[in-house]
């Protein structure tokens, strides 16, 4: 068994998908840390202490992210868990093919005023395997997310879902690494 520890690139691409709504929420503190101070300097540090903050959340998510979600690689398949209690099994025999997937972090609903500045968070987007799998997620998840994941695709002989793992966010390149090495070794028809 071989356990890879995920690197999600650097806390600037983790950011990267975050950067409009940032941009949107200093907008909107400026201009009401401006009306409440009654100054222009007043709104900007207001609008700058706020987005700070939020920088500051993302960055806890991220550290959370990056210690908590492993990926191991066993004779049997590849599991992916995380530090939210989300956990996905994908045997070898059910890998389908190597991808592009997208991990959608935050709820991707553009938010902003119809017709104005509208934001949203795009996913990440990385190369993994993607079949047949198990995916066991924890009781509170939210809502967008619980629509997203009854939407995906269910293989019709055996029930299961269709499951992802990203592991270009382990290793952007994985194929050249030991985790390539286990999908050749278990499944070289993957990586013609």
């Amino acid at each position: 068994m071989a356990e890879f520890r995920i690197r999600a690139g650097t806390f600037p691409r983790f950011l990267a998908p975050f950067i409009a709504p940032l941009v949107l929420f200093f907008a909107v503190c400026l201009l009401l840390g401006a009306i409440f101070t009654g100054s222009t300097p007043g709104g900007i540090a207001v609008g700058a202490l706020a987005t700070a903050a939020l920088v500051a959340v993302l960055a806890a998510k991220y550290r959370r992210l990056t210690t908590g979600t492993v990926a191991r690689f066993s004779a049997d398949g590849v599991e992916l868990t995380d530090s939210h209690g989300f956990r996905v099994n994908l045997r070898w025999p059910d890998i389908t093919r190597i991808d592009v997937v997208d991990t959608q972090l935050a709820n991707p609903r553009r938010v902003g005023r119809p017709g104005g500045a509208r934001a949203g968070v795009r996913p990440l987007r990385s190369a993994g395997l993607i079949g047949w799998g198990e995916r066991v997620v924890p009781p509170r998840i939210p809502g967008w997310m619980r629509e997203r994941l009854s939407r995906v695709p269910v293989d019709p002989a055996s029930g299961r879902p269709e499951v992802s793992i990203p592991l270009g966010e382990f290793d952007p390149l994985w194929e050249r690494g030991p985790m390539g090495d286990w999908v050749r070794r278990h499944r070289p028809d993957l990586m013609g």
